[in-house]
């Protein structure tokens, strides 16, 4: 099991950048595929990107790509989500999500994602 916390949400105009980090814990993180959810009033969570475990493969969704960028760093423990040229619809609360450790590749399903943060807050105004 992975423990895991976000951080670096917050308010923002549109156009401009946030950075979100979370940091995770045991012994199987550098293992382990990763995810960025987000979920917004109303609306069921997607995903909007994943890196495979060594980081080396991407996928986005189509409604972030070229803006946002998932990275990761497996001797920190930590995962990133750089988001440039906000939108406002781009307001919800943003999660990261750990997959079961050893798999291979990038995965878009919700259901491979087995632990979860607690989500931070990213609210983009006009």
């Amino acid at each position: 099991q992975v423990q895991l916390v976000e951080s670096g949400g917050g308010l923002v105009q549109a156009g401009g950048s946030l950075r979100l980090s979370c940091a995770g814990s045991g012994p199987s993180f550098n293992m382990t595929p990763m995810a960025w959810f987000r979920q917004a009033p109303g609306k069921e969570r997607e995903i909007i990107a994943a890196i495979s475990w060594g980081g080396s493969s991407t996928s986005y969704h189509e409604s972030v790509k070229g803006r946002f960028t998932i990275s990761r760093d497996n001797a920190k423990n930590m995962m990133y989500l750089q988001m440039n040229s906000l939108k406002p619809e781009d307001t919800a609360v943003y999660f990261c999500a750990a997959a079961k450790p050893g798999l291979l590749g990038t995965f878009s399903s919700r259901s491979i994602y087995k632990d979860w943060g607690q989500g931070t807050q990213v609210t983009v105004s006009s």
